[in-house]
């Protein structure tokens, strides 16, 4: 085979890690789903925080409004295409899988859980959680952060530092603007950050190990051509 094999996307130091903190963020999906299942209100946490944020200013509210067009379907589709743009310049075919299925994954895992827990707000059509909005921008910007990790050739201790970081910057951005506009209860942004974390390092290893897979069999084929060439030049 020639060149060099492509950059993974969950660099090793960080699989160990990664898989405590999925097993931990799906404990607290489950856990969020049973207490909130099928409830129409905001619990006692979600009372207290939209208290704290309610009567933000026009300026705020505005910076929300713009924040969650970045959710909505035009914008996402903005963020994906300029995403996977920077990772085709930068070279790095599975950062490009990772983004259109992680993100796509993280979505689709949301809505499905929407269904089956069942909790509303404003309205008996309205399922809440977890937020698809904060799933989707702590989803793309983990994988973000790891493009950046493998880029730089981050350590276990930066790297781990810069993916929990975006992912707590996305979260939180994008569920503050969520709570603000009450499109979601607090605990719905918390839900949705929670199952970023659990579906992204997921769907970064089974990147990782169908791509060496198919690796593997493609630098075996050109011994097998080479081999099968002698065996006719031979006759």
């Amino acid at each position: 085979m020639t060149g060099r094999p492509a950059s993974a996307v969950l660099p090793r130091s960080l699989r160990v890690w990664f898989g405590l903190m999925a097993g931990l963020a799906a404990l607290m999906v489950v856990v969020l789903g049973v207490l909130y299942a099928n409830a129409g209100r905001p619990g006692r946490v979600d009372a207290r925080i939209w208290a704290a944020v309610e009567g933000v200013g026009p300026v705020w509210r505005h910076v929300a409004l713009a924040m969650d067009f970045l959710g909505e379907p035009g914008g996402a589709a903005m963020l994906v295409v300029a995403t996977v743009t920077g990772c085709l310049l930068l070279r790095r075919p599975r950062a490009v899988v990772l983004v259109v299925v992680g993100a796509g994954m993280t979505v689709g895992t949301a809505t499905l859980l929407k269904h089956l827990v069942g909790r509303t707000i404003h309205g008996d059509e309205n399922l809440s959680y977890p937020s698809g909005h904060t799933a989707f921008a702590t989803a793309l910007a983990l994988a973000v952060a790891l493009l950046a990790t493998g880029r730089l050739g981050l350590g276990r201790t930066a790297g781990t530092s810069l993916v929990l970081a975006a992912a707590l910057v996305a979260g939180a951005a994008m569920g503050w603007a969520q709570v603000v506009l009450g499109a979601h209860y607090p605990t719905d942004a918390l839900g949705g950050w929670c199952t970023a974390l659990v579906v992204m390092p997921v769907t970064a290893w089974l990147v990782d190990r169908t791509a060496d897979r198919l690796g593997h069999r493609t630098a075996d084929r050109p011994d097998d051509e080479t081999a099968d060439a002698g065996r006719r030049k031979r006759r």
